[in-house]
């Protein structure tokens, strides 16, 4: 019995047993996306719930544990980096880690309809839309809302010791965090509830270490 219970409760760190749509907590989820990405830094990833099986169970229904905020960049997958499989993740991906009005609406779709606790706004090293807001001047195209959206960033970084990118990556992150803990009615009221937590957090490129900010 010991035994099987210990078994249990691996599988459920690793994220390969499906919990039933029961929801889970900030704290849990968060542990989870964390233990996830330490598999994937030092190579050991165990590559849950990507069978056949589960592709079956999951279309009768999804129940992700996390919403996660991520960049589009083509190096922040957020599946791969935290170790996780189908139906564990509700990914949102925006140049920037931005958020706009749909990317808003999704992620209230999760919270509400779903039962996501937990969202984690992810920014990364050297990413390209800071580095472009950071250095300026016109650009093409739409990609001007992206720098626009980046900007209060960008300022608040200004002055801070350290690498001026670097600190514009995690401001940003934490300052679209901070927004969504804000965002009413849906966010900001389970939040004050304590029903729904959100983060904001940095992924190296060269380590692929995930690092939640203060």
């Amino acid at each position: 019995m010991k035994r099987d219970i210990a078994l249990m409760v691996g599988l459920l760190s690793c994220g390969v047993v499906a919990l039933g749509g029961a929801a889970v907590s900030g704290d849990i989820a968060q542990q989870r996306l964390l233990d996830g990405n330490k598999r994937y830094v030092e190579a050991k990833m165990t590559n849950p719930n990507q069978t056949a099986q589960r592709r079956v169970e999951l279309a009768k229904g999804q129940h992700p544990f996390a919403v996660v905020v991520a960049c589009s960049d083509s190096r922040v997958p957020p599946e791969i980096l935290f170790d996780q499989g189908l139906g564990d993740l509700f990914v949102i991906r925006l140049v920037g880690n931005i958020v706009d009005d749909a990317a808003l609406g999704s992620i209230e779709y999760a919270v509400e309809h779903l039962g996501v606790q937990y969202v984690m706004v992810l920014g990364h090293e050297r990413c390209g839309a800071v580095e472009a807001t950071v250095k300026g001047g016109d650009v093409p195209g739409h990609i001007g809302v992206l720098a626009k959206a980046i900007q209060p960033a960008l300022d608040k970084a200004k002055g801070q010791a350290g690498d001026l990118v670097d600190n514009t990556v995690r401001a940003n992150a934490a300052m679209v965090a901070g927004r969504l803990k804000t965002s009413e009615p849906i966010l900001a009221e389970l939040v004050k509830k304590g029903e729904l937590t959100i983060v904001g957090a940095r992924y190296d490129l060269d380590d692929g270490s995930v690092v939640v900010l203060p």
